[in-house]
């Protein structure tokens, strides 16, 4: 078992001494289940080294807390005062990010921003006064350590108590794991963007009638896109996991019938945004990144990477029920169990079809599409220039005119395509879900508990998600990090509508550090307070920010190797100088 979490299962991460006692000895161990570990008070030392992997059949070895991954939870309460000691027991640099909490910059763990790094042999205190309550975790943010296993559950107890009071609560850590190093990754796919994927569209999916029609299919390759092309890091490398645990490891959290279970969910993935269901079993949504929400009752969600809910649940039988994280291109899953009694199993379904992209993923949600061309929808500004449309309304579109990109956009190789009318999505059903016939959640649906008038912005802020998907490039407005881009600057206390405008057809979780933001949903002075926020593709989405933290923090994508290949900018916020 993964001490950190609990439960019971097989397919585990196992700590040194548990796999020097031989793998069916650590594998034994596991099965039987250990007490969760968790770690409160004033002082809280964490370790960061390595250990063996055995998971699935692969072996490998990983980057962990306190010799385990997930690492310890850390459990806080609101207004207490803590210091979390990081030694670094690694050969390397290491450093852990406290994602989501309100933090003074200096500790908020980002090396070149915040401070250098934690060296090998050295230790670093972050020292702070716990200002929130609800679910958060953390992670490195070093070298993709991250993708090797280095993160952990963080749950803050408000002084008040809960909102919504549940009898039994668990952690539920989505991750996904693979015995490739996230640096080979970044390699296969700066060498063919599309190496991962094994869902793309086949003569036998055409004669069936499973996928695009021969001339969608057509039109789509004349653009040099592929529907299929949802996440970069599939389940033809991964093994998806809950706590740990993969499908067969099942995990498992204990409930008595009838009680209200709180689930504390947490996408901890690398690279992997996870739909997530209890089949059979409604779900009643009460926090989003920690804070408190109007309870919403749906049956399936969507949680973007770094993202985190408190979902209440309501089993009423004696029966298993399962705990399904799905991949949102549906290429694997992982099943965990709710259970009265340890050792049941709840069933696992079969994988669901894959999706494909559509038009609206395109950036072309706004346009009307009376006569028109798909080829002349999106600007493609990799392809060569089409030959004039023969449809009439809008044949004069030039796929490869620079001028149509806002001012604010360095345009080059890294930047393939513009979406053409992109419209804001946060009512939209996300990638994948739009045609499930049960209730699904969206941003949309999300109200604050308790309303907070607000200072209208004073500003307005536009930024583009930006790509050449084929050749592995990311940024924002067309600049990666490397190049060195100036930092995003705010003043002390003003407050600014931020807009994020999807110019590529895959999702992006994006979060900034040190601040939560007023999503721009309509539900006015109850609007749900966020760390991340997945922006569909194709679309936009805005959110107003008041900038109450001096510093500098960092503002990126969450998928690591967007991250690392440049998707990634310095928000920098200063006192006004009179």
């Amino acid at each position: 078992m993964i001490a950190a979490l609990g439960g019971a299962g097989m397919g585990t991460i196992l700590p040194d001494w548990a796999r020097a006692m031989g793998d069916g000895a650590g594998m034994r161990h596991s099965a039987m289940g250990a007490a969760p570990a968790t770690l409160s008070g004033e002082l809280i030392e964490l370790t960061v080294g390595h250990a063996p992997v055995v998971l699935g059949g692969r072996r490998g070895h990983a980057v962990t807390v306190n010799g385990t991954t997930p690492g310890p939870m850390i459990r806080l309460r609101e207004g207490q005062q803590v210091c979390l000691r990081v030694h670094n027991h690694l050969d390397e640099d290491t450093s852990i990010h406290w994602h989501g909490l309100l933090v003074p910059f200096q500790f908020d763990g980002v090396p070149g921003i915040s401070y250098p790094g934690i060296a090998p042999g050295q230790s670093f205190d972050h020292v702070f006064t716990v200002r929130q309550a609800g679910t958060y975790w953390y992670h490195g943010h070093s070298g993709m350590q991250e993708a090797m296993g280095l993160f952990g559950p963080i749950v803050i107890d408000p002084a008040a108590g809960e909102a919504e009071a549940a009898a039994r609560e668990h952690v539920v850590m989505l991750h996904d794991w693979t015995d490739v190093h996230p640096h080979m990754l970044f390699k296969r796919l700066k060498q063919q963007g599309g190496f991962y994927n094994r869902q793309q569209q086949t003569l036998a999916g055409l004669l069936a009638g499973r996928d695009q029609s021969l001339a969608d299919r057509l039109d789509w390759g004349r653009m040099r896109m592929d529907p299929t092309d949802i996440s970069d890091v599939t389940g033809s490398t991964y093994s998806y996991c809950i706590n740990g645990h993969d499908s067969a490891g099942n995990w498992t959290g204990l409930f008595t019938p009838g009680e209200r279970v709180r689930l504390r969910v947490i996408n901890a993935a690398a690279m992997t945004n996870f739909n997530v269901r209890l089949p059979g079993l409604p779900i009643q949504v009460v926090a989003a990144d920690g804070g408190d929400v109007t309870p919403v009752e749906t049956d399936e969600l969507q949680i973007g990477i770094a993202e985190t809910y408190d979902l209440i649940v309501q089993p009423n039988s004696m029966q298993p029920v399962a705990i399904i994280a799905e991949a949102i291109d549906r290429s694997g899953q992982c099943r965990a169990t709710l259970a009265p009694v340890a050792g049941m199993a709840a069933p696992i379904p079969p994988r669901r079809k894959r999706p494909l992209l559509t038009m609206r993923d395109m950036g072309m949600g706004g346009m009307d599409m009376t006569g028109m061309d798909m080829a002349a929808g999106t600007l493609d500004l990799s392809a060569p220039e089409p030959a004039p449309a023969h449809h009439h309304g809008h044949g004069g579109m030039k796929m490869r005119d620079k001028s149509l990109a806002p001012p604010t956009m360095r345009m080059g190789p890294g930047v393939a395509t513009l979406a053409a009318a992109p419209v804001d999505r946060l009512a939209d059903r996300p990638t994948g879900l739009e045609d499930v016939d049960h209730r699904v959640l969206t941003y949309a649906d999300l109200k604050a508990r308790v309303p907070r008038a607000q200072a209208p912005p004073t500003r307005s802020l536009d930024i583009h998600l930006t790509a050449n998907m084929e050749r592995y490039m990311w940024s924002f407005d067309g600049v990666k990090l490397s190049e060195n881009p100036a930092p995003l600057a705010f003043r002390a206390g003003e407050r600014v509508r931020v807009t994020l405008i999807n110019d590529t057809m895959m999702p992006h979780p994006i979060h900034l550090h040190g601040h939560f933001f007023d999503l721009v949903n309509g539900a006015e002075e109850a609007a749900p307070r966020k760390h991340t926020i997945n922006v569909l593709p194709g679309g936009k989405a805005s959110f107003d920010l008041t900038a109450d933290a001096v510093g500098d923090w960092a503002f990126h994508c969450h998928m690591l190797l967007h991250m690392h290949a440049g998707m990634f900018r310095v928000v920098t916020v200063r006192e006004q100088v009179a």
